[in-house]
């Protein structure tokens, strides 16, 4: 579930908020204390901010601007200034987005929907324990180096990947790599195999394929 904090002094508008994310399958979180806000907001790690212009202490678009410079949070301005000043020194500080108040409440959600589903599109990154996985760009990486994957083989990562713990047989590899046009027969399935199991214990996972005979493969 998406943490979203909200950043409003305002009680009844923040419990507003709050309630129209829980009830969106959103976890709202209101931020309490504004006497070290931006501190707050580290230790909280939200998926997305909603920060108000106009709160105590540290003004919404100066925290903006602090949080800028340590992280890449989506934040929605929330404000009750209409100007279009406003709105491009928000958005050139870094705001991914901007509403006034009264919001509604539908546009509020279209537009916290649509910035989750942007971060998706964008970054396409896996995790299998300490690496991370780019399909996209065919690329393996830990914190210290990289290695590229043949299309083939990150098609077969991917999907022992996605029924990580499952087995998976030979057949529905071999479909997943037709549905992406990839016509490999069953020989060159063993090599492709063969060839992911040596990069992996490269990377240190020798036994991360495991074959169970007469089954398929598993990723543990």
């Amino acid at each position: 579930m998406k943490k979203i904090l909200i950043v409003e002094d305002d009680t009844s508008i923040s419990k507003e908020l709050k309630d129209l994310l829980q009830n969106s399958g959103f976890n709202g979180v209101i931020l309490e204390n504004f006497e070290n806000s931006f501190e707050e907001i580290k230790k909280e790690n939200p998926d997305l901010i909603l920060l108000d212009i106009n709160i105590p202490k540290l003004n919404g678009e100066m925290l903006l601007q602090k949080i800028r410079k340590e992280s890449n949070v989506p934040i929605i301005m929330v404000t009750s200034k209409n100007t279009e000043a406003d709105e491009v020194l928000s958005m050139s500080f870094g705001a991914d987005d901007y509403i006034t108040k009264p919001y509604n409440p539908t546009i509020l959600l279209l537009r916290i929907n649509a910035i989750f589903k942007r971060m998706e599109n964008k970054n396409n990154i896996l995790t299998y324990k300490d690496l991370e996985i780019n399909p996209k760009k065919g690329i393996i990486k830990n914190d210290k180096e990289e290695l590229i994957l043949t299309k083939n083989e990150m098609i077969i990562f991917t999907f022992l990947l996605a029924n990580i713990g499952n087995i998976v047989t030979r057949d529905e590899l071999m479909t997943d790599l037709w549905n992406n046009d990839s016509y490999i027969n069953d020989n060159a399935l063993n090599v492709n195999i063969s060839r992911l199991r040596t990069k992996l214990k490269d990377f240190g996972y020798e036994d991360a394929i495991e074959t169970r005979k007469g089954q398929g493969y598993i990723l543990k």
